[in-house]
This record gives C-alpha cells, structure tokens and sequence, in this order.
C-alpha cells in the first residue's frame, strides 16, 4: 500500500524532526508505517533546499511555497474583511500552490491514500485531481466545528475518513455533521515509551521540579501558572519551576477570535503585546531565581527534562490533545492539568494525576501542593501515568491504529487498499515487509 502524508505548510519537516506537534506526529508515524508500507512525506521546501530525499524507507518530497507568499501577504491585509467563521486560513486561496504541487504529484506517484493535517480546503483539491484515492482528513484541533458549516460539509464529503486527535475532537464533528459521522474515528497522538531518560535513575533531592512543556503563548495559561506558582513557594518552598517551549504566540484568528468559550476569546487582551514580557513581569523579583525559561528544546532533547520532573503541569485554557501529557506520563511524572478538550482521555483524575478548572489559580496550586508534599502518592501516580501510557499512547499503537484504519477504507469505486486486513502487517511488532519506497 501506498500513503503519503501532506504536512501542514508552515512546518518544518527535514528528518529528524525536532519540533511542532504536527510534525512530529508525522514523522513518528511515518517512520513507523514504512516497514509495512511505500511512504511518501509532503512537506515545505526550505529556501534553496533539496527536492527530495529518502531516509529510514521514507521518501520525502519537498514542495516550495515561493508563490504562496505574496498570496499570503494579501490574505493577511484582507483578514479584517473576513467574518470569524471565514477566516482567511481556511479559504481555498490559503497556500493553494503548496496543495497544487502536492496534488499533481500525488497522481504522478500513484498513491492509494493521502493523510492531510488539519487544512479541510485541501481535501476538495487532491479529490478533483485524484478521484479515486483514498483522503483522511486529520484535525488536530477545533477548526471543522467552528469554521461556516456549510463551507465544512462540502468537503468532509469528498473525505474517506476524518480523524480527531481526541474523543473529544471526534465527537464535535460528528455532531456538527452527522451525515458523515459513519466516517469519524480517533487516533490518539502518541509517545516514544522507551527513550532515555526514564525516571529509573532519578535521584531524589530537596528541591521539586515542576514543568511545563509547549509554546509560550496565552492559551497555554503560563500566567495562571505563574500566580499559582507564587502561593505554592509560600507554602512549599524548595521548588523549581522549569518552562520549556518557543516564545511562539498563536495568531489570533487561529484560536482566540473562534472559540465560544468566554475564557478562552478573554485571552485577545493579551495579543498583539509581548507575553514573554508580560510573564516575567508578573514574577516578583524573589522568585526569579525560581523560574527557568529553557526556550525551545529539540524534541530528542526532552526526555531529560521530563525525567527531571517530579510534577509535570498543562495550565492550557484549550487543548485538542497536547503532546507533552502522554510524554510525561511515559516518563513517570503525574500530570496536573485543566480538564478542557481531550485532556481528561489521557489523565485519570485521581488516578494518574489530578484535573482541575482553566484558570482556577487557587485549585491549581492546591493540586500541584498535594502531590508535592505527598511522596507515596506522588510516586504511586507517576507508576500508573506510566502504565498507562504504554498501554494507550506507544508510536507502536497509534501506528497499528492507522493501519487497522486504511485496511478498512476503500475508494468510491470500492476498490479495497489491503486485500486481508487482518494480514501480519496489524502484527504487534510491525516487522518490515520489504517494501521499498519507489
């Protein structure tokens, strides 16, 4: 079989890729799938970089965005123009050469099925230049359910499967759209279980070590934490909070200007001023030593400073399903993080660590103090954090999720991509076949 998989445009994806959710995703997956499958990986060409390049079975093909960028920077003037549920990232106009290209060479290369992150306008494009191949739409977030639904169903309909990262995305969409809830599924993003750096051989010391890992940007709720932070050292003051992430804030038509939730749309007071600024700010001047910004970590990098932890903290106002929690729990950390989106599918409140309120400063200090100050739960937690993301969340998993999913898919003509779906490719170990990307 063959699949190929669109990165979203603005991302880096030169192997190995080191940053950005999305991305990693696919280069995990990717990785993963080459043993059973031909894979192909679409993703932007960096200036004067290479065309292509196969590496670990895959074959990447890079596809420059040099005549999106003018298209762009009309897009970004004409934005005000646009009514929040049109914005202009998700109009057709929005990187169509980068989609264009990606859609031409899809026919050259004959692929049987293409995984498209998060950008719905593609799907209509590859579809009426590739008629009988097999399209899953993934959304790593909330855009099909709060962008103009009659614009979204249009072209869910031209999709064979669409994917929600969480429950809780999956779910959305299939009450938005019910006529294609037959199509929905969930596959979870995933972990590496066994990389270094596992709290095996953690020394226990005075000094706690709270993290957080993720941009750095409102919806994130870093300044919640930061207050929270300020009557946690009161009472417990041999702790350290690490933050690690790019000062990387979101647009606000991305998120802020979409969401209905009040505390969410409430965090535009802090766009267009400068929130790493606004954070050290609110620090007082003896807690400074308290708090390290890390900045951006490369992803091969983080397992050192998850098996630093003793508490790994997710103050975020939204999340579709954030990487860094099932990361922390492979790591043996417990997690305190609010209950939004598809947070609580991978926290088990009480269990693997606690859940509390975006934006509730004294409900999240008084969390992270309970495991703090408790050793025998905090470490009884972390063990079950632990089992549990082995058990849910392994790249092996969410591999042989995807492939259970493609078996099971077939075209508008009704040809079927795996001839016996329940072939040793669904095989625990995923042993190589020998397929040799063309």
């Amino acid at each position: 079989m063959r699949v190929a998989f669109v990165n979203q445009p603005w991302n880096e994806a030169d192997p190995p890729v080191e940053s950005g959710s999305v991305a990693i995703w696919v280069y995990q997956v990717a990785r993963r799938l080459a043993r059973s499958c031909r894979v192909t990986v679409y993703a932007r060409r960096s200036r004067a970089g290479k065309q292509t390049e196969c590496r670990d079975g895959i074959c990447y093909r890079y596809v420059s965005t040099s005549l999106d960028r003018p298209v762009l920077r009309l897009l970004h003037l004409a934005s005000g123009l646009c009514g929040p549920a049109c914005p202009y990232f998700a109009g057709w106009l929005y990187y169509l050469g980068y989609i264009l290209k990606v859609a031409l060479d899809l026919r050259k290369t004959r692929c049987d099925i293409v995984h498209i992150q998060n950008l719905s306008q593609f799907v209509p494009i590859i579809r009426a230049l590739n008629p009988t191949i097999g399209i899953v739409l993934h959304m790593h977030c909330e855009w099909l359910t709060q962008l103009d639904p009659g614009v979204v169903r249009r072209r869910l309909k031209k999709a064979d499967r669409v994917i929600g990262c969480s429950e809780y995305i999956t779910q959305r969409i299939r009450r938005r759209f019910p006529d294609v809830a037959d199509r929905c599924r969930t596959i979870y993003n995933g972990v590496d279980v066994n990389r270094p750096g596992a709290k095996d051989g953690r020394k226990d010391g005075a000094l706690r070590h709270i993290l957080f890992v993720g941009r750095i940007s409102p919806e994130k709720g870093l300044h919640v934490l930061l207050e929270a932070f300020r009557e946690i050292v009161a009472k417990y003051p041999d702790v350290q909070l690490d933050i690690v992430g790019p000062e990387s804030a979101a647009p606000v038509e991305f998120i802020f200007k979409l969401s209905d939730d009040p505390k969410v749309s409430g965090l535009v007071s802090f766009c267009g001023r400068d929130y790493m600024s606004h954070l050290k700010e609110q620090l007082p001047r003896h807690l400074m030593r308290r708090v390290r910004f890390f900045g951006a970590v490369p992803y091969s990098a983080l397992a050192d400073r998850y098996a630093a932890a003793d508490v790994y903290v997710q103050p975020s106002f939204v999340e579709a399903f954030p990487l860094p929690i099932p990361e922390a729990m492979a790591a043996g950390v417990p997690v305190v993080a609010t209950c939004v989106g598809g947070v609580s599918e991978a926290v088990e409140d009480g269990v693997t660590g606690r859940l509390v309120e975006a934006g509730d400063v004294e409900s999240l200090a008084e969390a992270i103090l309970g495991l703090l100050c408790d050793d025998d739960v905090r470490k009884s937690m972390g063990t079950l954090a632990r089992a549990r993301a082995v058990e849910l969340f392994s790249w092996e998993r969410i591999a042989r999720n995807l492939l259970d999913l493609y078996s099971r898919m077939s075209d508008m003509h009704g040809r079927v991509f795996f001839e016996s779906p329940g072939a040793s490719v669904l095989s625990e170990d995923l042993q190589p076949s020998g397929c040799q990307v063309q």
